[in-house]
């Protein structure tokens, strides 16, 4: 006999779809409609093919007397790649010297790195701009990634999938003559790809919804990102072109959306192997 469906749970599912997939719909809509008739309230749920045009003059044309939706989309994923990659090289790293690696100090160098998630990101700022301004980093594009590229939560979650690993394993590959950097490349890494894959979505999506640290650090208009460029857009509530703003946000969504469709296998594996 066949198992019959859970209608429930589909119902419940289908719902959460609407909810999420709603306000995104609604925005696409009102993008081909009028700045007055989105003013007024009067926004249509269908889309008029008509406004369509929004996306290639917000894409090639200058808003707002700021710098073309495409530059500040390039920014935006440079800044979010650099973020992802710097986090999960430095977090693989300092995981893997307190697992592996027994020197003194090894748990206290843990707990201290441990102990900066209890920092809200508002305590560390002023002197992280400090640091950045006497290394000459305001207003460049390395400034907009690097004070954001060391993670303790990466680190504490590498470490729980390094202490995993079985000594025996650990000792083969010493027999076998491997040194620190081969059994990280050999071992390490292969048996982590998952959770590196799972942990690469979460941290570009983190990197690409910068705005505070990105407002603070870069005034150049040629170093805005995505998000800052569509609060710029917004200006006067009065004078504000609806279109351009909706049509921008549509844009901004499609890079994490793409990031985690195409990672959807390897972003699921990593959830499912962290829970065994």
């Amino acid at each position: 006999m066949k198992d019959r469906p859970d209608y429930l749970a589909h119902a419940i599912l289908t719902l959460g779809v609407l909810l999420f997939a709603f306000p995104v719909w609604l925005v696409f809509a009102g993008s081909t409609q009028s700045s007055d008739a989105i003013t007024r309230g009067e926004i249509s749920l269908l889309p008029d093919p008509a406004g369509l045009g929004v996306y290639a003059r917000v894409l090639t044309g200058s808003t707002n007397g700021g710098q073309p939706v495409w530059h500040m989309l390039l920014v935006s994923l440079g800044m979010a790649l650099c973020i992802a990659f710097g986090k999960i090289v430095i977090s693989v790293l300092s995981a893997y010297a307190v697992v592996f690696f027994r020197f003194p100090g090894r748990q206290v160098a843990f707990w201290l790195i441990f102990v900066t998630l209890m920092l809200p990101v508002e305590v560390r700022i002023i002197p992280t701009y400090a640091v950045m301004a006497d290394f000459g980093l305001i207003n460049s594009f390395t400034g907009l990634w690097v004070p954001l590229i060391a993670s303790a939560t990466a680190t504490l979650l590498f470490r729980q999938v390094f202490v995993a690993i079985p000594d025996e394993l650990v000792e083969a590959a010493r027999m076998d003559g491997a040194g620190p950097l081969r059994f990280l490349r050999d071992i390490v890494l292969p048996v982590s790809g998952a959770n590196i894959a799972a942990l690469f979505v979460f941290l570009f999506v983190y990197g690409w919804n910068q705005y505070l640290w990105p407002l603070l650090v870069a005034t150049d208009p040629r170093l805005d990102t995505i998000v800052i460029g569509i609060v710029k857009l917004i200006g006067v509530e009065t004078q504000t072109d609806w279109g351009a703003v909706m049509a921008t946000a549509v844009l901004a969504l499609l890079p994490p959306i793409c990031v985690v469709v195409l990672m959807q296998r390897w972003f699921v594996a990593g959830l499912t192997e962290g829970e065994k």
